[in-house]
């Protein structure tokens, strides 16, 4: 079980995405990362054991951005530690996810057959990798709808993009996700306590639904 967080705002989100894997560290406490769209690049930071050190980290790192996502992890493929920590991101994608991806060695052989290299050992990896081959012929929306029919297992996914700075795609199948609505910022997250500290107006997506949260509005699919 892990923890995942997304904000979309009108302001800096990495200290509130902080504060909110704080209240998901009992979903996971042996590595902790966060992402953001920082000046046009997806920039992340990551680290093995608890919040508190990712939060010296990034305090260090002086990250900004707007747009960001953040993972407390519980391991299960992969030990625990910095490069196996979430979020996992190419150039223009970064993902943070809850769940197992079943047929996740199936879909690497074919992504490295199409020249993608991996860092990790996660399977979380290759859903990166899978909607950075799609993103090359569709756009945002059917790149999701094709690589989410490929994936067998369960997941909560929050997924930024770099050509797409101002949102979050949220998606669920198995595992549970909800969306918070704030005045001029959304939220996603693993469960209503890691966003009730911003917002007490909070819905679940349906199993096998997907979202895109921008900060003024949010739509499912």
């Amino acid at each position: 079980m892990c923890g995942i967080i997304g904000i979309t705002s009108n302001k800096l989100v990495s200290s509130p995405i902080i504060n909110s894997l704080k209240k998901l560290e009992y979903r996971g406490y042996d590595s902790a990362g966060i992402a953001t769209i920082d000046s046009g690049f997806i920039k992340e930071v990551k680290c093995e054991g608890r919040v508190e050190s990712l939060e010296d980290a990034v305090s260090k790192s002086k990250l900004t951005g707007n747009v960001g996502i953040g993972h407390v992890r519980w391991a299960t493929h992969g030990v625990p530690n910095t490069i196996n920590a979430h979020p996992h991101s190419s150039e223009n994608v970064s993902i943070v996810h809850n769940g197992i991806i079943e047929n996740s060695t199936l879909l690497k052989k074919f992504l490295i057959n199409k020249g993608h290299k991996f860092k990790s050992q996660t399977d979380t990896e290759v859903i990166v990798h899978l909607i950075t081959e799609y993103l090359k012929k569709d756009n945002l929306k059917d790149a999701i709808i094709k690589v989410l029919k490929k994936l067998h297992g369960s997941f909560a996914l929050g997924i930024i993009f770099k050509d797409n700075p101002n949102l979050i795609v949220g998606a669920r199948r198995g595992s549970p996700l909800a969306v918070g609505y704030g005045p001029g910022e959304n939220y996603l997250g693993s469960d209503s306590y890691a966003l009730k500290s911003m917002t007490n107006k909070i819905s679940y997506l349906n199993d096998g639904e997907f979202c895109i949260i921008k900060k003024d509005n949010v739509e499912f699919f």
